[in-house]
């Protein structure tokens, strides 16, 4: 199938080809899939709280558990794809995820969405580097970069694309409606790829660290597990003590570990330039702030707002539109600024857009959500794309495979811990604000669970011609202070990347971070 190491037969030919835009074409619609799929779930957290009885620990892990698997799988999977087969190794991917969409559409228990959406991080982590890989088998240099960019844009998409398709299928549909709308996408792209994509390996890379693939997943896991089971275990607990140690043990190996593995998942060597760690710290930090504000904030827009999930996704795009903002001018600003000066500016507006956000009470109106998430996107934007920048253009041809893997896996890593950290901050405020004291006992764990619990208590109370607004009112109040507490949680997070930036990424050269004039 290959004629020498990373070639595939017939590659030339593909370079000059109009079939080389189809090709890439069936990679953009696998990855968008990827990308709305990390956040299409978002705002159907109420409605999978109230038809399978979810907790809000659950509802962590439902969105956790593709996130957490999707970023320990990323290397092992690259390094598969390399070896065994790009394009054969992509239709592989998809076909997991979409055995996985199926398992997770026709699942009764929040338990097995979980395990639905674990299986189809697997599949999302075996889909995106082979994309990636893929591309210089089929463009010339002088072409890459405009299909990198195609590619790119695609990806990014989907994210804010999956609230607003995940709010119309629960409008019309059921929740498995969610998962279903994978397989046709998939289905297209299995078939594009087969017909469009040549073959390619490059048999020389390094073999699949198993050992190291199991300590990174199972120590992220327990990590998560005591995150999120804290607040409703209690910190003391057992079970939670014993995770949150096995987690940082296990992580602790899996680094003793890169440094003596003879093929390790993380080259080593990336890490000793500045640069190139500032940028991996900036953007897995702006990651976990990200994807923890869109775990928070859908909650609240329907069931403290009253919209409905299609109502809500649409509710959530001035988020976006902060962060197109930004794209449309952070090459410039980067110019004329540098990096570093940037990159600080973004997550400082992150900062105070998240400081807004916090100060959000009752009785505001949509308007004010709506220009603290602006500000929030936009503080994403500018410091989330200079952020990947810098740590591309301080790799070599040779080294831009596993480098670029590594920034993908620590912003997975990044979401995955900013949910559960900040899902765990919002859960505890909301336990310790809610007031249950009237209520019997198995209404009040009910109400505790989660906002939702409570919201289907009180409706109950209201039909037996009972008090209910006086709980839906205290949930409503708690949930917004747990709310209020995790967003200032963010607002630290983003000083701290953007101090960091300042600090480090100044006094690295920024002479090897040469930004590229624009043509």
């Amino acid at each position: 199938m290959t004629t020498e190491a990373g070639t595939a037969i017939g590659a030339p030919s593909i370079s000059q080809s109009p079939r080389r835009w189809l090709g890439l074409a069936a990679l953009s619609v696998s990855v968008l899939v990827v990308g709305f799929d990390a956040t299409i779930l978002n705002v159907a957290l109420t409605t999978l709280s109230t038809e399978l009885d979810a907790s809000t620990s659950q509802l962590q892990w439902i969105i956790d558990a593709y996130l957490l698997v999707f970023a320990a799988m990323l290397l092992p999977a690259g390094l598969a794809g390399d070896r065994f087969g790009r394009a054969r190794t992509l239709v592989a991917g998809l076909l997991i995820f979409g055995v996985a969409s199926l398992v997770g559409a026709w699942s009764d228990t929040s338990t097995e969405v979980i395990a639905a959406r674990a299986l189809m991080g697997v599949g999302a982590a075996v889909i995106l580097p082979a994309t990636m890989s893929l591309i210089p088998t089929l463009f010339a240099r002088e072409e890459r970069t405009r299909a990198i960019g195609i590619w790119s844009a695609v990806f990014a998409a989907g994210i804010p694309l999956g609230p607003i398709l995940g709010g119309w299928l629960l409008r019309h549909f059921w929740w498995g409606s969610v998962f279903v709308v994978n397989l046709p996408i998939l289905i297209i792209a299995v078939i594009a790829s087969v017909v469009f994509l040549p073959e390619s390996r490059d048999e020389s890379v390094p073999r699949i660290d198993f050992p190291g693939v199991i300590l990174v997943v199972v120590g992220l896991s327990a990590l998560a597990y005591g995150i999120i089971e804290a607040p409703t275990e209690g910190l003391a607990a057992a079970n939670v003590i014993a995770a949150l140690v096995a987690g940082i043990v296990l992580l602790g190996a899996f680094v003793v570990w890169q440094h003596r593995a003879s093929s390790p998942m993380i080259d080593v060597a990336l890490l000793r330039c500045r640069s190139f760690v500032v940028a991996i710290v900036v953007t897995t930090l702006a990651s976990a702030v990200m994807y923890g504000v869109l775990f928070l904030v859908p909650q609240y827009l329907e069931s403290g707002m009253g919209n409905d999930a299609f109502g809500t996704g649409v509710r959530i795009w001035p988020l976006a539109f902060g962060v197109l903002c930004a794209a449309a001018v952070t090459e410039r600003l980067a110019l004329r600024l540098g990096y570093a000066k940037v990159i600080a500016a973004g997550m400082a507006i992150l900062a105070t857009g998240c400081a807004i956000g916090a100060m959000t009470s009752v009785t505001d109106r949509y308007w004010y959500m709506a220009v603290w998430l602006a500000v929030v996107g936009l503080g994403l934007g500018l410091s989330l794309i200079p952020g990947l920048d810098v740590a591309l253009k301080e790799l070599s041809d040779d080294e831009a495979g596993r480098g670029s893997g590594l920034v993908m896996a620590f912003r997975q890593i990044g979401a995955a811990l900013g949910v559960a950290v900040l899902g765990s901050v919002m859960s505890t405020q909301y336990r310790r604000h809610l007031v249950v004291e009237a209520l019997p006992q198995d209404a009040a764990d009910a109400a505790q669970r989660s906002f939702e619990g409570a919201a289907v208590v009180a409706q109950r109370m209201t039909a037996l011609g009972l008090d209910g607004e006086h709980l839906l009112g205290s949930a409503l109040h708690a949930y917004l202070r747990g709310m209020s507490h995790a967003l200032v949680v963010c607002g630290f997070i983003a000083i701290l990347g953007s101090l960091t930036s300042l600090i480090f990424l100044t006094r690295s050269s920024e002479a090897d971070v040469d930004p590229v004039a624009p043509e």
